[in-house]
This record gives C-alpha cells, structure tokens and sequence, in this order.
C-alpha cells in the first residue's frame, strides 16, 4: 500500500459542514458568554463573527462607558438599534448582542425579521461569578452590584424568554462545549442552519 492509499485510508472522518441561512443574534444577559461563546460558533461555522458593542464603539471611537458617562443611556439605545439593524440588513453570521438590545421591541422586530434570536440563559450565580472583577459595566456602577445585577435579571428574564431558541449555561462547560451546545440547537432548526455534505 503506498504513503498515499495509507493516509486516504487513515483519514478521520470529517466535521460536519453547515450552511447558515439566517443571522443568528446571541440574546442574553451581560456575563452570560455572547461574546465568547459567539466567537466560538461563528469560528466552527465559518461565518463571520459581529458584535454590536464593538461596532458602536468602532462608529462612535469611544467605549461603550465612555458614551453611557457623556450621552446617557438613552442614546447609547438609539446608536445601538441602528447599529444592530444595519448589521442584521447588510451580513450574515452570529451577533452577539448587548445585554439591553432585546428589551427594545424595535430591535425583537428587526431580529425576528431578519434573522432569530437565541437566548443564553445563565442564572444569577454564574453571571455574578464572570462580571463580578470587572468594571466596564456601566449598569453595575451602583452601591451593592450583585443585588443590582439580580434586579436586573429578574426584570430582563420574562423578555429574553421571548426568543424562538434557549439555550441553558452551564458553569461546568468550556466555551467551546457550549459552542457545541449552540450549534446542536440551531441544527434543530434547518430554516436557521442546515447540514450539508462535505
């Protein structure tokens, strides 16, 4: 058998290969692995990876705190529903949002229309445990932020559970078996990613 014939024979089956018809806009709570998790999917994919946090700071060349500190919230919301509607018109790949996008009913709508929305639900604990040493989270500047980020949850929760897909973090997972665990629930949904052969 020659060197050639051996390595056909010995190669390892290969991954799956997908298609993605649809924008996949990662919903959820800050703390919760849009970003990293988004990062992982969209590699394994082939698809580009956005993030609407970072095109606003890209747009506005300033932090996202630094715009909360000298616009306020309100308009940081505006720049962020323009942002996260023109990212949706214009590419397709996996976006991962920031914790407020999915409250607004424009940006719910624009989702819906143009891509799906996939919640990552992580409880209190587990996002307290990842934002806890960190202090670019405008929301959190308060007196006591683990009681306010368990305000925030419980007020935010009834509205990310609108999203048509779910799925649950979980603490004893790596980034990317949680990427696996993404991918296994858009699979389920051959309108968002389907299979296709190598």
């Amino acid at each position: 058998m020659s060197k050639i014939q051996h390595s056909e024979d010995q190669k390892p089956a290969s991954a799956p290969h997908f298609r993605l018809h649809k924008t996949v806009a990662l919903v959820g709570m800050m703390g919760a692995g849009k970003t990293a998790v988004g990062r992982a999917v969209a590699a394994r994919l082939g698809v580009p990876f956005l993030d609407s946090d970072s095109e606003i700071e890209r747009a506005a060349n300033q932090s996202v705190q630094e715009i909360f500190a000298r616009d306020g919230e309100k308009f940081f919301r505006q720049r962020e529903s323009e942002v996260v509607a023109r990212l949706l018109e214009t590419q397709r790949g996996i976006l991962s949002t920031g914790g407020g996008v999915y409250l607004a009913a424009v940006n719910r709508e624009n989702i819906s229309a143009h891509g799906i929305a996939l919640w990552l639900n992580a409880d209190v604990d587990l996002l307290w445990q990842r934002v806890r040493h960190k202090d670019t989270r405008p929301l959190l500047r308060t007196s006591n932020p683990r009681a306010t980020l368990a305000e925030i949850y419980e007020a935010r929760t009834p509205i990310y559970a609108l999203a048509e897909l779910s799925v649950h973090c979980d603490a004893k997972l790596s980034i990317d078996a949680m990427a696996e665990r993404v991918i296994a629930a858009l699979a389920g949904r051959p309108d968002v990613l389907e299979q296709i052969d190598a």
